[in-house]
């Protein structure tokens, strides 16, 4: 039998008590008005989608307003949230990094999740994301040109801003990036509703 992989103090620490906390402070966001927007811009054909880090579903809830007739799954660690999120959308209880399913998407979606994660795991977590979209995929993170660590919310080595799109694109040059952008917590139009992050949309072209 295969040993169970041990989880990174991240993983445990989104999955424990600040994760719970998370789901109050930012349970009524509207992605709509964020990554809704940016995909229907781009007018790109979606059919499935798999947000990785869903927490209770805000970009699924996005997602099913853009393509109403997508197939939606949400893979999140934390068990309460899971158990939300779950009442509105296909739903996996699972580390992103111990996630195996053989099915790949249209979309995959990863927003505010690798800056939390441990930053030695990046890598199998960008090929992870690679390797479960047929067509596009959509980042949105903290933004640093290089690493940086940044105290967040009183506690060290929980959040790390970097270029995670050029990791990406490094790792698979092949991608096509289609779009980016930036958002600004101030904008009203997004009042409460981001933090000062730059997405990125990519279309995987095909492999042969």
């Amino acid at each position: 039998m295969k040993k169970k992989r041990k989880l990174s103090a991240q993983e445990l620490f989104w999955k424990g008590k600040f994760g719970n906390d998370y789901i109050k402070r930012n349970f009524y966001a509207q992605r709509i008005k964020s990554v809704g927007r940016d995909l229907l811009k781009n007018n790109i054909n979606v059919n499935s989608v798999l947000d990785l880090g869903s927490n209770v579903g805000h970009n699924l809830d996005a997602c099913k307003l853009a393509f109403p007739k997508a197939d939606l799954t949400g893979v999140e660690i934390n068990k309460t949230a899971f158990k939300i999120l779950k009442k509105k959308h296909n739903a996996i209880n699972k580390s992103i990094l111990d996630l195996n399913i053989n099915k790949k998407f249209d979309l995959v979606i990863i927003t505010g999740v690798l800056s939390h994660q441990n930053q030695n795991d990046i890598k199998k977590l960008l090929r992870k994301i690679y390797s479960l979209t047929k067509n596009y995929i959509y980042m949105a993170d903290y933004f640093n040109p290089k690493p940086v660590q940044v105290n967040y919310r009183g506690h060290q080595d929980r959040l790390t801003k970097d270029d995670f799109a050029k990791k990406l694109w490094t790792l698979f040059p092949k991608l096509r990036i289609l779009d980016y952008g930036f958002y600004w917590r101030h904008d009203p139009h997004l009042k409460n509703q981001c933090d000062d992050t730059n997405w990125f949309l990519f279309h995987k072209l095909n492999d042969k």
